[in-house]
């Protein structure tokens, strides 16, 4: 017979960038909602890591449709709340620099106007307005998609999860979930290590840890992390607006071997910045390197040379719970009753997550529309996972 500590209509494991919006989400539906999280605090693990980039700039219906809410979150929390997260309304570009890129980009602007997403092809005259002193040499445009922004990710959080505890939500800190409980193949609540919760749902936002979670219950998650690296600057007046993506991939001896590059300078008129490595670096080291910073730093610096003279701050490491296709695994568990995945974010979950909580409230409550089933089925842990994310 097991002894329940407490009893909650749903229990939420990981108190980052998924789990927090998703209990705010949820105690604002008048569900008794628990978070657990083995960290000390809300918003310790990958999500301050994040760099703070929020866009509904995917090829996935399913990423911009959910980024979308996402942004209208982010960008009228200070007017509802009153916090004040760093929000701002700089967009993305994503530059060409040969026809392989331009022709991807183009492509993708179709399919992503098809979905409703705010976005162009420019030429590289406008590039150039967007990022004064960019080095031009064969620049041959890019996409702009005004409506996307950035924001702080510990700001957001932190606010995010002062008002979902005026919601009612739980939160409990330094306690780790060692079992998932079950009973005719239901999920009845979870075991930690000091004690057991009693519940209906379970939500799944492990983040790097999900597949360990999943492993509970004899569900193999195909999500393995890798890690990246990115940095941040002094504060220097504000000179430009967007986030950045250099898509070229690098196998100079000069700049390193590294796919793309990405930065963008935030409210405070720091630029934060990160690189893809390749190859990718699997597993849960988050030990920052001594090769990073040179090779961004080059890569930077020969793509707007004005940032030359900027000093470095500080460099980090973070994980990305990828996926085989880079897109996250959403929804119910078809043979666990209760159990529902919010995994495999790809280094995304900051700016989807406020989205995809109102979504996992909505199947909760039994409240899903249209477009919800037309998402979920999408990010199915059963879906075929060769169709992959083209601007990952």
């Amino acid at each position: 017979m097991r002894l329940f500590l407490a009893e909650y209509d749903v229990i939420i494991i990981g108190a980052g960038s998924i789990g927090v919006p998703t209990a705010l989400a949820t105690a604002n539906e008048g569900l008794k909602t628990l978070i657990i999280d083995f960290l000390p605090s809300v918003a310790q693990g990958d999500n301050k890591h994040a760099i703070g980039g929020i866009r509904a700039t995917h090829t996935h219906k399913a990423k911009i449709w959910l980024c979308q809410r996402s942004i209208e979150i982010f960008s009228t929390w200070e007017e509802k709340f009153g916090d004040d997260i760093w929000w701002i309304n700089g967009g993305y570009t994503f530059l060409a620099f040969n026809e392989k890129d331009e022709n991807l980009l183009k492509e993708n602007v179709v399919k992503q106007k098809k979905f409703g997403l705010n976005i162009d092809f420019v030429d590289s005259k406008k590039i150039k307005d967007l990022i004064p002193g960019i080095n031009a040499n064969g620049l041959r445009g890019g996409t702009y998609s005004p409506e996307d922004g950035n924001a702080s990710p510990l700001l957001s959080l932190h606010a995010f999860y002062r008002q979902s505890k005026i919601y009612g939500a739980e939160y409990i800190f330094n306690e780790e979930v060692i079992n998932v409980l079950t009973k005719s193949n239901k999920v009845v609540g979870v075991k930690t290590n000091k004690g057991n919760y009693k519940g209906n749902f379970l939500i799944n936002a492990a983040g790097a840890n999900a597949k360990g979670i999943g492993k509970m219950i004899n569900i193999d998650l195909p999500v393995i992390p890798d890690s990246h690296e990115a940095g941040i600057t002094e504060p220097v007046k504000k000179f430009f607006e967007p986030m950045v993506v250099d898509m070229r991939p690098s196998i100079d001896p000069q700049f390193g071997n590294s796919k793309n590059f990405y930065f963008y300078q935030n409210k405070k008129g720091k630029i934060i910045f990160c690189l893809t490595p390749n190859p990718s670096i699997i597993g849960k080291d988050r030990q920052e390197t001594s090769s990073y910073l040179p090779q961004i730093s080059k890569r930077m610096i020969h793509l707007l040379p004005r940032l030359r003279n900027i000093k470095i701050r500080r460099t980090w490491r973070g994980l990305y719970p990828m996926t085989p296709d880079g897109n996250p695994i959403i929804g119910l568990d078809d043979n666990i009753e209760g159990y529902i995945n919010a995994v495999g974010l790809c280094g995304q979950g900051f700016m989807i997550g406020p989205g995809l909580g109102e979504l996992l409230s909505r199947i909760i409550t039994d409240k899903l529309s249209v477009k919800d089933e037309e998402i979920l089925k999408s990010l199915s842990s059963n879906r075929d996972f060769s169709q992959k994310e083209k601007l990952k």
